[in-house]
């Protein structure tokens, strides 16, 4: 079919932009499309788009069943984007876009007759998954079984939306087999305008000069927890401390534990401090910069001589994504999602997650050799110019849109 302004797109999600804002402003702004993005942010415009607030009134408390507050949030989410979308009769979407799991799209049939397009991040699951992958922090019977449970409101919608898509294969095949055929992969996009290689990087971290031959190990995540694997990138890093006097780490991200229930295990809220406390770090070897712009963390890409990046089976980070775009050496972690991304040897290394020896050799013989290895950084970056760019990823994303809305 062909796309007739003015076509509304109506975009649901707790936060903005999130994985929608990209995507609704370039469809304001190439395509002449009306576009609202309703989300807990407050209303006004972001360039062509209009943001619409809702306001929830309600949530899980105590008196609920463990198991059972995913789905009860979830619901009041869900009943608070209705209400705000009710108080807007101006609001005649002819196509609908959520994200499962951040603000349910569930209740807007009953206010629009157009086609639901969701995405789903992550079906929730307690063997072969982020749950049972490290027995060192073992997940509690109670989360085990509330996992069962907290695919609830996907479920609804996998039933409920004309079609669906995930970001990766592997996070679509996590979805009940049931379903596969409704939903697409289709990858949010990296801009690689941004995330490219930059030269004549200046080697300074803040006030901080890097001598020349000084290795820059680096490792970015949005905090520091055990399904990022940062205590073992840290006894890593460790090891390679005491056996070289030329590299220095800089350790991406903020002090807080966004995925897990580390503080369970330690007893302590900072995974960061009870890591640090497991060995003798020498704190001249190690920057911690905490939250790094995007522009800023691009160049520390480019400077990096190796960048390590581990994950359990879950989401995967895009800073992998973006250490790649930058065209940096990536030894990362064997686990599903990475695979995807990375064959051995061919766009990076791979490592077994809990070898922690391996780890150390493989990132020793890239260290004594940066220059050895630029093929593997060049490769990377040329997959994801090639596969993952955000306009090749854009205009995949309005062939679905086209597709669902000419059935």
């Amino acid at each position: 079919m062909s796309w007739v302004p003015p076509m509304h797109v109506l975009f649901v999600h707790q936060n903005f932009p999130a994985q929608f804002g990209h995507v609704a402003g370039y469809l304001a702004r190439e395509k002449g499309f009306r576009c609202t993005f309703v989300s807990e942010r407050p209303a006004g415009t972001a360039g062509d788009v209009e943001r619409i607030q809702y306001h929830k009134r309600g949530g899980a408390t105590a008196k609920n069943h463990y198991c059972s507050r995913t789905f009860e949030n979830a619901i009041w989410h869900t009943h608070a984007v209705y209400e705000a979308l009710k108080q807007r009769p101006d609001v005649k979407p002819d196509l609908i876009v959520g994200h499962s799991g951040f603000g349910s799209t569930l209740f807007l049939r009953e206010l629009y007759d157009c086609p639901i397009i969701n995405y789903f991040e992550y079906f929730y699951r307690p063997v072969g998954s982020d749950m049972d992958f490290r027995p060192d922090f073992p997940s509690h019977e109670l989360n085990r079984l509330r996992s069962r449970a907290r695919n609830a409101m996907l479920l609804l919608d996998l039933e409920n939306c004309d079609a669906g898509y995930s970001p990766t294969r592997w996070q679509r095949d996590r979805l009940p087999e049931l379903f596969h055929e409704k939903v697409q992969v289709i990858f949010d996009g990296i801009d690689t305008g941004l995330w490219r290689p930059y030269e004549d990087v200046p080697r300074r971290l803040g006030d901080r000069a890097i001598p020349e031959g000084t290795r820059v190990v680096t490792y970015a995540a949005r905090g520091f927890e055990s399904m990022r694997g940062f205590d073992v990138f840290m006894k890593a890093a460790k090891r390679l401390c005491d056996r070289r006097d030329d590299v220095v780490f800089v350790v991406v991200g903020e002090d807080r534990i966004c995925y897990g229930g580390d503080d369970q295990i330690t007893g302590e809220k900072s995974f960061k401090d009870w890591v640090l406390r497991q060995d003798d770090y020498d704190p001249s070897r190690f920057i911690f910069p905490g939250r790094v712009p995007p522009p800023e963390l691009a160049r520390l890409f480019s400077l990096s001589d190796l960048h390590i990046y581990l994950t359990v089976p879950f989401v995967l980070s895009w800073s992998l994504m973006n250490a790649l775009a930058c065209g940096a050496t990536v030894l990362a972690s064997d686990t599903g999602p990475v695979r995807e991304m990375i064959e051995h040897e061919k766009q990076g290394l791979l490592f077994d997650f809990f070898d922690v020896d391996a780890l150390v050799a493989a990132a020793d013989k890239v260290l004594d050799d940066p220059a050895a290895f630029c093929a593997l950084g060049e490769a990377g970056r040329q997959m994801i110019r090639q596969q993952y760019s955000l306009p090749d990823c854009l205009a995949r994303m309005l062939r679905l849109y086209e597709e669902v809305l000419g059935r």
